[in-house]
């Protein structure tokens, strides 16, 4: 009993400890079981993951917003930028103009080829905001709550970049959609082409998510992340072929593309959607963007055990 308390409050507290003491049967002392707690890294990966989607989805404008360059870059850039009409201006046929952009484009329509790489477009956007949510979520304290708790540091990473791999697949579905509606080629679609168009993308976006994750785990300040992003983001998406053909490209930025992992996953993406010849074997593009996602997101758990801390 406090003397420096009341009687009402000391009876209060009387109670409370009452109410939660363990009860006694018998001679033996039996509490209530407290519940089990689930160590799966499964079941972590599961919860961080759906968090993340359900701030995602349940915020309708966000996917709007996100919606919108792509289909500006098709609707506009895709249909102003005809390359059959600077051909039939120069007098050639139908036949000849066909010819030469089959030679270039590897399709007959530069709204085709465009299309594809919007689908990567979105995707390497995606993955580039990825980091920011660890930014906010260490600036807001979950991340510190999400280290209090048994699910290991790598689980965290993880969870972050398969939440941005799913957005964007679904983003980038979304696209595909709108690209057939406003005229894309669909002529080589078919049910294994654009799963295995999906797969190589997903797979390039999981492997830039890990990257940017990765960038961010020790920062706290978002525009240190923005800079981040602008620094990579249009470097990889210009430096590729996801708006021009390499063909056309000067010399020393064919050799940029060949080294830049973005343009892989177009490439066999063009194959399978567009039938088109791609620059390299389907298994070569599969096989780099693979060892891309493996490495990095490999990178990306080894980072987190030294820079995730509370």
């Amino acid at each position: 009993m406090d003397s420096t308390k009341t009687p009402e409050e000391n009876l209060t507290r009387t109670t409370t400890v009452q109410e939660t003491a363990p009860s006694y049967e018998g001679s033996g002392a039996r509490t209530r079981p407290l519940p089990k707690m689930n160590h799966s890294p499964i079941h972590g990966l599961w919860a961080l993951t759906i968090r993340d989607l359900r701030k995602w989805y349940t915020n309708p404008y966000q996917l709007l917003i996100s919606l919108i360059q792509p289909v500006v870059w098709l609707g506009i850039f895709g249909k102003a930028l005809n390359f059959g009409a600077f051909l039939t201006a120069s007098g050639a046929s139908q036949a000849e103009q066909d010819a030469v952009l089959k030679s270039i484009l590897g399709t007959t329509s530069y709204f085709s080829f465009l299309s594809v790489g919007m689908l990567a477009s979105i995707i390497l956007f995606t993955a580039a905001f990825s980091g920011m949510s660890v930014v906010f979520d260490r600036r807001f304290g979950f991340l510190n709550k999400a280290l209090s708790t048994p699910v290991s540091r790598g689980v965290v990473v993880v969870a972050k970049v398969l939440q941005s791999g799913i957005r964007a697949l679904i983003q980038s579905a979304i696209v595909l959609i709108i690209a057939v509606v406003l005229g894309m080629d669909t002529s080589a679609f078919g049910v294994a082409a654009i799963l295995g168009a999906f797969t190589m993308l997903f797979l390039m976006g999981f492997a830039l998510s890990s990257l940017f994750v990765t960038l961010a785990l020790k920062s706290s300040d978002w525009q240190t992340q923005m800079a981040i992003i602008n620094l990579l983001n249009l470097p990889l998406m210009f430096a590729s072929n996801a708006l021009f053909p390499v063909k056309i490209m000067p010399t020393w930025l064919q050799w940029v593309v060949r080294f830049n992992p973005v343009s892989y996953a177009i490439d066999g993406a063009r194959q399978l959607l567009l039938g088109s010849p791609g620059t390299n074997s389907l298994l070569v593009d599969f096989g780099v963007v693979t060892i891309f996602a493996v490495v990095l997101t490999g990178a990306g758990v080894v980072a987190s055990w030294k820079l995730l801390t509370k």
